[in-house]
Parts: structure tokens; sequence; C-alpha cells
């Protein structure tokens, strides 16, 4: 069974920082890559990052870049997310998602995700 579970989400001041992390079960980081996406109140969910299972390149949003960091580590099957610098327009419900099952409907780039967590909600307060 395939399962997303993000956490590190919270209320935290303009400038800071947190680390979002996402523990995957049933399939394995080293074929399917992962992404991570937000969802403000009012807006349409956009990428934030992703990155390739393979190579491990890395792909950011032009309003994260320089300041999100996403990583893994495969064997532990752990995927982060680490924001610094945050801003009041980063407060948004943060998900990750996953490559596989291949032919996921939702596509961000060229890339499907057809698998997804529950969402943990970063708020970052001005």
């Amino acid at each position: 069974q395939v399962q997303l579970v993000e956490s590190g989400g919270g209320l935290v001041q303009s400038g800071g920082s947190l680390r979002l992390s996402c523990v995957v079960s049933g399939f394995s980081l080293d074929y399917y890559g992962i992404g991570w996406f937000r969802q403000a109140p009012g807006k349409e969910r956009e990428g934030v990052s992703w990155m390739d299972a393979i190579e491990g390149t890395t792909v950011y949003a032009d309003s994260v870049k320089g300041r999100f960091t996403i990583s893994r580590d495969n064997a532990k099957k752990i995927v982060y997310l680490q924001m610094n610098s945050l801003k009041a327009e980063d407060t948004a419900v943060y998900y990750c998602a996953s490559e596989y099952p291949s032919g996921g409907r939702y596509t961000w780039g060229n890339v499907n995700f057809g698998s997804w967590g529950q969402g943990t909600q970063v708020t970052v307060s001005s």
C-alpha cells in the first residue's frame, strides 16, 4: 500500500526556517521521483520542488529558489524540504507527492504524480 506522510509544519515568524519531512512506503525512492507542492487558501495547488530518482536532479519554483532545498534519504525512505528565509506568502498546506504509480493525472512540468500525502500546514507570520 502506497503511503506518504508529511510532518514538520507549524507556525514560524517571517525569516525563520522549517524542515518538512515526508515518510514514504509502498514504493522505492530509488526508482521514483518525489515532489513538494503547496496550496494556499483560495489558490491553486502549485509545485514547489521536485527531485529525480536516478540522477538526483532538482527543480524549484522561482518563488522558492535559493531559500528551499529538497533532499532525500533513500534508506530511511524520507524526503525533506528545508525551508529558510520564510515569507508570509509561503503560508500554505504543503504536500509531498510521488511519481508512483506511473500515469498519475497531476502534472508539473512534464512529470506526472500519482500518489499524495495528507499535507502539513505551514503558517508564516509577518
